[in-house]
């Protein structure tokens, strides 16, 4: 079997592809590390051949030349509102990535299918922030970026003229709408599901112990929490797995992660955020249909540290993925997909 692995790695630090005068020092924190992406052509390397197809202009061609059986997606995009949905493969199709990306469109898609989420509206203009109408406190975030990316700690507004600043700091940085939403104020959780239809479940849920932040900052888990705080050198101990919570709750914080992965057609796997709301009640904050795998424990990738609690070793989940997705799109298990189910 032939495997390509669509994946885009960040450039050196030193490399002048990073420059921090375009759009921040957050550029490339979706791109995934050259450690990252050897420890996935690693775990394909089970299968058969594997053939690196980075997700740059020549993609197609790539593609074309290597004629792989199946392409394993990791790639996050070059640009754009449809950056992540350039790559037809594993998981997710187009569509529903270009959905997923656009926090906006996720939004309404949650409401008409009456999963819960925070009240929300979107603004592309400062003035447009003093319609919005929902009541304080409020947070902002731009409306298509990911790995935490525009959503800092001060994006908390407790007053009409902190939602402008805010507002008009997130459109000039970003050149894109603002999402604003009423704030979720209770706990955090993060779902990693595999599987597809009915066969669909949730991993141990992931949940992120804010008492870990900097004493006093807002208790969210954005660009700070995930870049800069949080380091090899000095890691924050912010995750529990499975999460200490009732078994009630568990149930409805799984309830509403499936709820929100069907609503938007995922297929083979997704991560879903859920935060509860001040009456306790999960709602959906974001899905990522292309989850973060790193491969090193230190690193605090949730889909890997879920996956380690149901017994999984990182090889392991990555070539279920591959498995799940040759089943949905053949109709027949992949060799070797018996011997794990017997030892299961």
């Amino acid at each position: 079997m032939r495997i390509g692995l669509a994946y885009n790695e960040k450039p050196d630090p030193d490399s002048s592809l990073d420059d921090p005068s375009s759009s921040g020092s957050d550029a490339f924190v979706e791109w995934d590390d050259r450690s990252t992406i050897e420890a996935v052509e690693q775990a394909l390397s089970l299968f058969g051949d594997v053939v690196r197809l980075e997700a740059d202009f020549s993609f197609p061609q790539k593609v074309a030349l290597a004629r792989p059986h199946l392409v394993f997606n990791m790639a996050e995009g070059l640009h754009g509102p449809n950056r992540e949905a350039h790559v037809p493969c594993t998981a997710s199709d187009s569509l529903t990535l270009a959905l997923a990306l656009h926090k906006t469109r996720t939004k309404q898609i949650l409401v008409q299918a009456g999963v819960p989420t925070a009240p929300f509206a979107e603004v592309a203009s400062v003035d447009a922030a003093d319609e919005v109408g929902l009541p304080l406190p409020l947070f902002v975030k731009p409306v298509h970026e990911g790995s935490g990316k525009g959503i800092f700690a001060n994006n908390l507004c407790h007053s009409p003229a902190q939602l402008r600043e805010r507002v008009a700091y997130l459109l000039d940085r970003y050149h894109q709408p603002v999402l604003v939403e009423t704030y979720l104020p209770g706990a955090e959780f993060t779902v990693a599901i595999l599987g597809n239809g009915a066969d669909a479940e949730c991993l141990p849920i992931v949940g992120i112990d804010f008492a870990a932040l900097p004493h006093g900052v807002t208790p969210v888990y954005g660009y700070e929490a995930k870049w800069v705080w949080d380091s090899p050198k000095r890691p924050l101990d912010l995750f529990q797995c499975p999460a200490r919570v009732p078994a009630r709750l568990a149930t409805a914080i799984e309830r509403v992660a499936l709820a929100a992965y069907h609503a938007l057609g995922c297929r083979d796997w997704c991560r879903v955020d859920v935060r509860l709301d001040a009456a306790g009640t999960p709602n959906v904050v974001e899905l990522n249909p292309l989850p973060g795998v790193i491969p090193d424990p230190n690193m605090n990738s949730c889909f890997p540290k879920a996956a380690r609690v149901a017994g999984m070793t990182y090889e392991e989940l990555i070539q279920e993925v591959v498995r799940i997705a040759w089943k949905r799109i053949t109709g027949q298990a992949l060799a070797g997909s018996q011997a794990r189910e017997a030892t299961a």
